[in-house]
């Protein structure tokens, strides 16, 4: 595909490479990465390391003569067993502006042509080459340790979606890995599920500076969110979810652009861009409020998720937490 050398891509462009052959995603996709090299080479680099991972996704996902195929809509899924037995197709297209209000209208949805399980692969490595050298929020690339990308699977059709890492993700550079992340885990695990067989993610990719404070998180602020919202918008359109789970008010705010208080809004479906969004709880505010009617309110919304996904539940699953409820 590129030249290489030593395990290395030059930092050079391609114009014009297969334009007849491949398909209208996979040339917006090259066109993408075309201009992130560029990018660099203006910085002055010469070579980007490149993982044999990497490559071996790359060559799998050379383009493949274009055909009429029709875009799926999102649809209730098909009961099945699992998540992530087989791959779901979906399509990749340059960041989209950030929506005003949810919509579900042909102009909006995030879909695009099929890729298949490597294309999805290769296009996710390569939005993550992009998004770990990003220097947009210049006070948040200074005060970070890690950009936190996102972690799981490109092929299952949940994602989870949260507000921003906080210092236990900022030193792993994974989401979801302090407390909050293992109550997270644990609610994945109820629900039948592994935190490998569904991808987590958040609005802001680095951790929201705290300048002057020696703990504690703040939230992200709509410059912060829409500056890096492209970047969730370019994983969604290559995992395609049939579910997005928003955890919290921020995530709602940082998706839609405003939130009229996730009291109100958990367990109602919205539509973002075509796809469901269950928005509930962020799990630290599970920690902080320890209630059995709201670790219910929160299970509830999971099993509106599992239904949706048609997903088996148990009659052991439907009882938990229910005597909060008083039924």
């Amino acid at each position: 595909m590129f030249p290489v050398t030593s395990g290395v891509f030059p930092c050079v462009a391609v114009p014009g490479f297969y334009a007849g052959a491949m398909s209208s995603a996979y040339r917006e996709l090259l066109d993408a990465t075309i201009h992130h090299l560029e990018i660099l080479r203006d910085q002055g680099h010469r070579f980007i390391s490149v993982s044999s991972e990497a490559l071996a996704a790359l060559e799998s996902s050379a383009p493949r003569a274009a055909s009429s195929r029709r875009v799926p809509a999102v649809s209730q899924p098909t009961p099945a067993s699992g998540l992530a037995d087989k791959p779901h197709p979906v399509g990749v297209a340059p960041p989209a502006p950030r929506p005003q209000e949810p919509t579900g209208t042909a102009d909006d949805v995030l879909v695009g042509s099929p890729l298949s399980a490597a294309e999805k692969e290769a296009a996710m490595a390569a939005l993550r080459a992009q998004v770990l050298p990003c220097v947009k929020c210049v006070h948040l690339a200074r005060s970070r340790r890690n950009v936190v990308f996102g972690a799981g699977t490109v092929h299952s059709p949940l994602l989870f979606v949260g507000e921003a890492p906080g210092a236990d993700e900022d030193v792993q550079g994974e989401p979801f890995v302090g407390k909050a992340g293992q109550l997270l885990t644990k609610i994945i695990q109820t629900m039948g599920l592994d935190r490998d067989r569904v991808y987590i993610a958040n609005i802001l990719k680095c951790r929201p500076d705290t300048p002057g404070q020696t703990a504690g998180n703040r939230k992200p602020t709509p410059v912060e969110m829409t500056t890096c919202l492209p970047y969730l918008l370019g994983q969604i359109r290559i995992i395609q979810p049939k579910v997005i789970v928003a955890l919290g008010a921020t995530a709602v705010e940082g998706l839609f652009g405003k939130c009229d208080g996730i009291t109100r809004l958990r367990g109602t479906w919205l539509n973002f861009r075509g796809v469901p969004v269950m928005p509930t709880y962020h799990p630290a505010y599970l920690l902080r409020n320890q209630a059995l009617l709201e670790k219910r309110r929160v299970w509830e919304d999971m099993l509106q998720v599992m239904e949706r996904l048609g997903m088996p539940i148990s009659e052991r699953q439907r009882g938990f937490f229910l005597k909060a409820t008083g039924s």
